[in-house]
């Protein structure tokens, strides 16, 4: 493991040069004479561990560590004072100081509170390390944020995620990606290196849907384990649990987790010990929650548990600009797990793929792509391979530029650079990063014939 970077902040030089001295055999370190130097040396240098004076000429300790602290939130800083500034101290430790250390300073002392704080540091890298192996593994397809929309859903969970117990509840259509948005919140929690446990309330029979959620006792029926059998809440003990199509769960069942959200406990079925466990529930439903509490067939004051942190996943048509980007993604990932060799989808194609209208949104869509991946040829997708969609384009679009004659009476040559601007922005939805793609240029040169023009509104 490489060595850690300790800062030394202090105008003393004899005792600058003493912790340098004594610091270096194990540390890197850096030295700093003054709060601004110490900041200074932030911007260039990874730093680990700060040890940070409170008396310093001009900036003293107090304003140099809530600079320290607003520049680099997680950086641990060890304040260094004389006895009588021990209440300044105490200050210091509610604005974010690690530990503190009173001159003169006992290197005993010294070692052993730098060593306790980089055990910290050293641990905070692990789960750092860890979450970002967790990360890997967590699927990235469909994880498209071009549109507006989606970027506030992804927003919205990177929020939630900060709490380790909220309720979520997740709306949206069949395929919108609503279990993505479930996976995102836990691995971006503190949860994340526990389970992440999915149910579908929807696709169990009303008599197991309980059992399976519960769990139950040694011969709590005719046909179960005869040891009895934990249920999904206890599976998910410490990590998230995913109720999908909630809509689906029964009164009975409603209940009984109305009860678990409430205390947190449950009984097995059949069974006569309570059982405690930590879990966030994160509920997910394709259908209204609130029309059906008005139509009797939802629990009202479920519904208002489970509505605690509420986002809604907008359906595939209101977010066409993620359309493209989703099928590239798409194919690649097939391009790898048949080994074909795909590369682009042809500008007809992507026309074709857009006014499709997706009514099962990504599900769709990407089982659209595996079809041609796995059943065509070539390279590029063309609009042939996608008939299958029943997409009829209502303008053909104009034919690659390779092939335009030139005619007799000739062209207006600015009025065709305007239409194909034009239709570029109105493929890309508006995107010109994209739109300047289409049209084999550079976004600033885009950018600059749009003005040019009079196309900015």
């Amino acid at each position: 493991m490489d060595r850690y970077t300790l800062l030394i902040v202090d105008d003393d030089r004899l005792l600058q040069n003493a912790l340098n001295n004594i610091l270096s055999e194990q540390y890197h370190t850096l030295i700093a004479g003054s709060g601004e130097e110490a900041l200074e040396l932030l911007d260039h240098h990874a730093v680990d561990l700060v040890l940070l004076d409170i008396r310093l000429p001009n900036m003293d300790g107090m304003e140099a560590l809530r600079e320290i602290k607003a520049k680099e939130p997680t950086l641990l800083v060890i304040m260094m004072t004389a006895y009588e500034d021990i209440q300044t101290v105490i200050t210091s430790m509610r604005q974010g100081a690690y530990d503190y250390l009173v001159k003169p300073l006992e290197m005993e002392m010294l070692e052993l509170v730098v060593a306790k704080a980089l055990e910290t540091v050293w641990l905070k890298k692990e789960v750092e390390k860890l979450r970002r192996g967790y990360l890997r593994e967590f699927p990235a397809e469909e994880v498209v944020s071009e549109s507006e929309a989606m970027k506030n859903v992804f927003d919205f969970a990177a929020k939630v995620a900060k709490s380790d117990d909220t309720t979520v509840l997740i709306e949206g259509q069949s395929g919108v990606g609503k279990e993505v948005v479930a996976r995102m919140i836990h691995h971006r929690s503190r949860r994340f290196d526990k389970p992440f446990i999915g149910i579908n309330c929807g696709a169990i029979s009303r008599e197991l849907l309980e059992s399976e959620l519960f769990g139950y006792g040694k011969g709590a029926f005719t046909g179960g384990l005869p040891e009895g059998k934990q249920g999904k809440i206890e599976l998910a003990d410490g990590g998230t649990l995913l109720l999908d199509e909630i809509g689906e769960l029964q009164p009975e069942a409603q209940v009984k987790l109305l009860r678990f959200l409430e205390e947190r406990e449950f009984y097995p079925v059949g069974g006569s010990q309570r059982k405690k466990v930590d879990v966030r529930i994160i509920a997910a439903t394709n259908k209204n929650l609130e029309t059906m509490v008005h139509g009797g067939t939802f629990r009202e004051d479920l519904y208002y548990r489970l509505n605690v942190a509420r986002v809604t996943v907008p359906p595939l048509a209101e977010r066409k600009e993620d359309i493209i980007p989703l099928a590239l993604v798409f194919m690649h990932k097939f391009n790898q797990k048949f080994g074909r060799n795909f590369r682009r989808i042809s500008l007809q194609a992507r026309n074709m793929l857009i006014e499709h209208a997706w009514r099962g949104n990504i599900r769709e869509l990407k089982n659209a792509v595996e079809r041609v991946v796995l059943m065509e040829e070539g390279e590029t997708i063309e609009p042939q391979h996608l008939a299958f969609l029943g997409v009829v384009l209502h303008a053909p679009l104009p034919r690659p530029a390779q092939q335009i004659r030139l005619p007799p009476e000739g062209i207006n040559l600015d009025q065709l650079t305007r239409d194909l601007i034009v239709q570029a922005l109105e493929l890309s939805g508006g995107n010109r990063t994209r739109a300047a793609k289409l049209l084999g240029i550079s976004r600033p040169t885009l950018v600059y014939r749009i003005d040019k023009h009079g196309l900015s509104s």
